[in-house]
């Protein structure tokens, strides 16, 4: 026996269309099974981002998402990152320290595949630190020129 784990999230009724956002959004990614109730609309979607497992459920009102939980996408470089803020805030909303929240109350991290780097320096933290609390969207170069003149 293998044993798997998934992320489970619970929509009102917008699972399918925020599978298939989703899955338009991130790289190597695809909606793998949709069950259907008697009425032919999606009751529990199965999808992959980027080879993470995702499993969306309408459910019906009362369950809504807060920023305790999020999905974090790593990603290579700033126009990655620009690309995918510029989608996910479109009707969403800006957080700080490239914190977002989607149109359906999600809350997504987009992060550089560089950032962990800047991070890593005991030292160097203070700086970088200081310059990712103050952004929204995640600039790199700026997160580097902190880095580099700590």
């Amino acid at each position: 026996m293998s044993t798997t784990v998934t992320t489970f999230l619970w929509f009102d009724n917008q699972a399918e269309e925020a599978a298939n956002c989703y899955t338009s959004l991130v790289a190597d990614s695809k909606v793998t099974d949709i069950s259907r109730g008697p009425d032919g609309t999606a009751f529990v979607i199965s999808l992959e981002l980027a080879g993470h497992a995702l499993t969306l459920l309408n459910g019906g009102p009362g369950h809504t998402f807060t920023d305790a939980a999020s999905i974090q996408v790593v990603v290579d470089g700033q126009d990655e990152v620009d690309r995918l803020w510029a989608a996910f805030t479109a009707e969403g909303e800006p957080g700080p320290c490239g914190w977002l929240t989607d149109k359906y109350g999600l809350s997504w991290q987009i992060v550089p595949a560089g950032m962990p780097d800047l991070m890593g320096d005991p030292a160097r933290l203070p700086a970088v630190n200081a310059a990712l609390r103050s952004m929204s969207k995640i600039d790199l170069k700026a997160l580097q020129d902190a880095y580099d003149n700590a």
